[in-house]
């Protein structure tokens, strides 16, 4: 967690995982982190109940977090994966600006049959591939998001011998041997529900006070491990273990804030 102060003197905690991938489960384990520094400190037995925001980036936006932050009473600002597409100001950005990672090279993965293509029937829950074959259902489950998805796979002899699996599948010889798989897809089973956790934060962020509050973070956190990420070069850890990585961690934090100090020391004196 990164906590600064604003001009306001409200102090704002940003929850950062370094690195992808894995960022909507750290969130509750940094705001205790936090909370029991505080206390320790001596400052507050709860900062979070003293008027500290706390801001997030997308990765961290799932259900089991909002109502983490809506249970505990946190002043939180978490933004879903489409915040952006909602705000007119961002409308005609990517034609304006490009794209990001535009000229990064071929990932391997190749465009395969969609699974639009595939008849979905939610009522008799089957599915059947454009070679006329039924999938097989491997069950319901939930996403990160709590939305129920149906998944089905096709049997292994089916795309083994199908004509169409070298369209259909990213790897094609997957359907060769006995402990591979058939082409999977998977479809959203559409409920109906009530308001949930995920709601109450959209409409946290889109609102006015939330746009300012996400654009101030984005202008004080971001920076830090733009620096420290591409500047300084620590796209990955070289060391293995919670005490070397911290050790590392930290290592860097203290080359930034020196830079900071020898930069911009005089102006804040």
């Amino acid at each position: 967690g990164v906590a600064t102060v604003d001009k306001k003197h409200q102090i704002i905690i940003d929850a950062q995982a370094f690195g992808e991938g894995q960022e909507h489960h750290t969130l509750k384990p940094v705001l205790e982190t936090v909370q029991q520094r505080y206390q320790k400190l001596g400052i507050a037995d709860n900062i979070y109940q003293t008027g500290a925001v706390v801001t997030a980036d997308t990765g961290f936006a799932n259900e089991a977090n909002m109502k983490y932050l809506h249970e505990r009473q946190i002043n939180g600002y978490i933004p879903d994966n489409r915040f952006r597409s909602r705000d007119p100001k961002f409308a005609g950005q990517k034609t304006k600006y490009g794209k990001r990672h535009q000229n990064q090279p071929k990932t391997g993965w190749k465009q395969v049959i969609p699974a639009s293509e595939f008849q979905f029937d939610p009522v008799a829950m089957t599915c059947i591939c454009p070679a006329g074959e039924s999938l097989h259902y491997e069950g319901t489950r939930t996403d990160q998001n709590g939305v129920p998805r149906a998944h089905f796979q096709g049997r292994l002899l089916q795309c083994r011998h199908c004509p169409k699996k070298h369209q259909c599948m990213q790897n094609p010889s997957s359907a060769s041997h006995r402990k591979g798989k058939g082409r999977q897809v998977s479809y959203t089973l559409e409920v109906r529900r009530g308001p949930t956790f995920t709601d109450w934060m959209k409409h946290r962020v889109d609102s006015q006070h939330g746009k300012q509050i996400y654009s101030h973070r984005m202008s004080v956190v971001e920076p830090v491990f733009g620096n420290i990420g591409s500047n300084k070069g620590l796209n990955r850890f070289s060391l293995r273990g919670k005490k070397k990585v911290q050790g590392q961690w930290q290592l860097y934090c203290l080359v930034h804030n020196i830079e900071k100090l020898a930069n911009y020391g005089q102006l804040a004196a």
